[in-house]
């Protein structure tokens, strides 16, 4: 094989091993953020998307439709918005 395409090869599989994480935690916390919603009585169903804002500040789109900041207040309690 040539050199090129074995280097090509071996960074690809190195970018995989890379994305991997970062995609399971991105389901991981829609699973999160959709019970944190579920816990505070408001309607979602599933967490579909997700934007962070800063730490602990994330804006979560539901399945239904639904839009909502989930974030940590001074007081340390999480607190959850319905948005426009």
């Amino acid at each position: 094989m040539n050199k090129l395409t074995v280097a090509l090869a071996h960074s690809l599989v190195v970018a995989a091993f890379f994305v991997v994480p970062s995609f399971a935690d991105d389901e991981a916390l829609k699973k999160d953020l959709t019970a944190v919603i579920a816990l505070h009585g408001l309607p979602c169903g599933q967490v579909v998307a997700v934007k962070v804002k800063a730490e602990n500040d994330y804006a979560a789109s539901c399945k239904d439709g639904n839009k909502y900041r989930v974030y940590l207040n001074a007081a340390g309690r999480v607190v959850v918005e319905k948005q426009k």
